[in-house]
């Protein structure tokens, strides 16, 4: 007699053992999306950004689930989270999705992952293939998840964010129309940022410093420069 495990005894591993890329490029577009999003919605605190995070949509059973490369949750708070277990978020599935491809990736497993998508509830979902510069993206239609037909330029109905495509890469845009950045762009800007204001104030000094040896050379001669 097989005996049936309760609700409440089931485990749901935080790991599927799968790695999170394949290659470097896969991992930085996974890394970069998701920080973009989270930076975004840094101060808004009920909304959850996750990557490679198991998505369990049903209680009771540990085999059903994805790790999207990238989700986001509107409506539920930050925090750590071993996995995304849905019954414990008031039911909500994140709404959008993201992955990027890598050249293992297999047909039937990314229809897989759209079935899943489109069945339990996801919103919009965007794929992202590096290597041939292809973004395809699906907005949810009653039941289904429905293809966008001009990709291009499309804003995200759910995170305001602008997908621009270029011949050589995909460009995404903040709200405000800033660009996602990595960490290292981010970086370069900051210090060039510093040595602009670094060297403005440098100038400022070097006027300050000129306009009081004139003053201390005028005073020499008898002239006062505040009288006048």
């Amino acid at each position: 007699m097989v005996q049936q495990l309760s609700k409440t005894e089931i485990v749901y591993p935080d790991s599927d053992g799968q790695p999170m890329s394949d290659n470097t490029e896969q991992f930085q577009w996974i890394v970069d999306i998701k920080e973009n999003i989270q930076a975004l919605y840094k101060d808004d605190l009920d909304v959850f950004v996750a990557g490679d995070l198991l998505w369990y949509p049903v209680e009771g059973s540990n085999t059903i689930r994805q790790a999207p490369d990238t989700m986001v949750a509107l409506g539920r708070p930050k925090g750590y989270r071993g996995s995304y277990m849905q019954w414990k978020e008031a039911g909500i599935a994140p709404q959008v999705v993201f992955e990027i491809l890598s050249p293992g990736n297999r047909t039937g497993e990314m229809a897989k992952k759209f079935q899943f998508y489109q069945k339990y509830g996801v919103q919009e979902y965007y794929v992202y293939d590096p290597y041939d510069i292809e973004l395809i993206g699906w907005q949810r239609a009653g039941q289904r998840l429905e293809i966008i037909p001009e990709i291009n330029d499309w804003i995200s109905p759910s995170l305001k964010i602008r997908f621009v495509m270029t011949a050589e890469t995909l460009k995404i845009y903040r709200p405000d129309g800033k660009p996602f950045t990595n960490l290292a762009e981010a970086e370069t800007a900051r210090e060039q940022a510093e040595a602009q204001r670094n060297q403005a104030e440098a100038q400022r000094n070097q006027a300050q410093a000129r306009a009081e040896r004139l003053a201390a050379q005028l005073k020499a001669l008898g002239i006062d420069p505040d009288e006048g």
